[in-house]
């Protein structure tokens, strides 16, 4: 059966090495004319997806790209010290195996381990999608396929065409998000620096294999802002506008918008589909069932839900009446979950209240001061979600597989 996936990022690649292991013929289309290397942020990888990505035996190459960081120091308005977290023993309360790597990084690893088994089409995308499967695309000739992923991120272009627009879907959960790469003028290394405000945060970071750092900005406004996802000078001026005013390095950091070589700015948004599959056409990963940026472990997620989406239409024989209900059904509560944890995170990360500042500076300050066998322990007692990554349980489809070597 040919299948084609809408996006070259993490979900595509990683659900094109699955589907190729249970003998599908793939293609992926990428509107980007190459592989994104955009300077991207730092994800993170809970103990479900490294399972995942061992047996795909990329393993090594992520723990070798790992960022290493190790500690985070927080200053909040009103106080002159701040707070530093082992990160270590904050991630050993969430999940049993963890690491975090370069969005850019991870995406090219699992590119890596598909180029020489999936068709890759770069700098084209899909125009329309038939209920026969004959998909036209911008730039090359109509191609008919069995079965089309879209896999293209929030703002998914076949989500649109097949769904309808974006705004049926999406529910703001009451914050901004900013990635701005700029040289790391403070030096860090393994270190997260910030502060933290009322509605608002700013952080920098830097990473091992990394020039340079990256600057990391939250915000929550009292409504929703009208802007364009694509209006990269509109979205430089709203984060102008909302930090203009903030202490520590912000000045600086806002400064290198101007030369800046990477931007990333989006809201908090959760998608919300009672389905996301329809005929011959599924979503995987944001596509389908973003929790919410930053917040909602969406890299994990995706990286489940390409693995179970293969998996199911392996044990189908390719039929998605069967396969996509039933890949719905295996990560349906999962995805709930995450949308559920989503919300709650990004209402205490960026705190809208002063107490809710000064609960969030308690409760880093908490963690700093417990050993790391009783944060897991707490958090297992604890708040609702917090280990809900390791917490799904992967179906085996080996049986299922035609290849069975796993490449570097």
């Amino acid at each position: 059966m040919r299948v084609l996936i809408s996006g070259a990022s993490v979900a595509g690649p990683a659900l094109a090495y699955w589907l190729t292991r249970y003998g599908f013929e793939v293609t992926v289309v990428e509107r980007a004319p190459a592989l994104r290397k955009t300077g991207g942020h730092a994800v993170d990888l809970f103990r479900p997806a490294l399972d995942i990505a061992e047996r795909m035996g990329v393993l090594d190459r992520i723990q070798e790209m790992k960022t290493g960081t190790e500690r985070l120091t927080m200053y909040t308005e009103g106080h002159e010290r701040p707070v530093v977290v082992e990160l270590r023993r904050m991630m050993a309360g969430v999940s049993d195996r963890h690491a975090e790597i370069m969005r850019d990084d991870l995406s090219e690893i699992f590119f890596d381990a598909t180029r020489d088994d999936a068709e890759y089409v770069f700098g084209d995308s899909i125009t329309a999608i038939s209920g026969d499967g004959e998909v036209t695309f911008e730039r090359g000739q109509a191609r008919r396929f069995d079965l089309v992923v879209g896999a293209d991120g929030l703002h998914s272009n076949v989500r649109r065409l097949v769904f309808g627009p974006e705004s049926d879907f999406s529910t703001w959960i009451g914050a901004y998000l900013a990635v701005v790469s700029v040289p790391n003028f403070l030096g860090l290394d393994a270190t997260v620096e910030g502060l933290s405000g009322v509605g608002r945060m700013a952080a920098l970071y830097g990473a091992a294999r990394l020039p340079d750092a990256r600057a990391l900005f939250m915000f929550r406004p009292a409504e929703p802002i009208d802007y364009h996802y694509r209006d990269v000078e509109r979205q430089k001026d709203l984060l102008r506008e909302h930090f203009a005013d903030f202490g520590w390095h912000v000045p600086r950091l806002l400064a290198e918008l101007d030369t800046t070589p990477a931007f990333y700015f989006d809201s908090i948004t959760q998608l919300r589909l009672d389905s996301w599959s329809r005929g011959r056409v599924t979503l995987v990963g944001d596509a389908g069932y973003c929790p919410g940026p930053a917040v909602g472990g969406s890299t994990s997620l995706a990286v489940v839900g390409a693995y179970v989406l293969a998996g199911e239409l392996a044990a189908a024989g390719g039929d998605p009446a069967r396969a996509f209900p039933a890949y719905e059904a295996e990560i349906g509560e999962y995805v709930r979950r995450s949308r559920s944890f989503a919300v709650s995170a990004a209402r205490k990360l960026v705190p809208g209240s002063p107490g809710g500042l000064w609960a969030l500076r308690a409760a880093a300050g908490l963690i700093g001061l417990m050993p790391a066998g009783v944060t897991r322990a707490v958090s297992k007692l604890g708040a609702r979600g917090v280990r809900l990554h390791d917490e799904i349980a992967l179906k085996d489809y080996t049986a299922h597989e035609v290849r069975t070597a796993a490449r570097p």
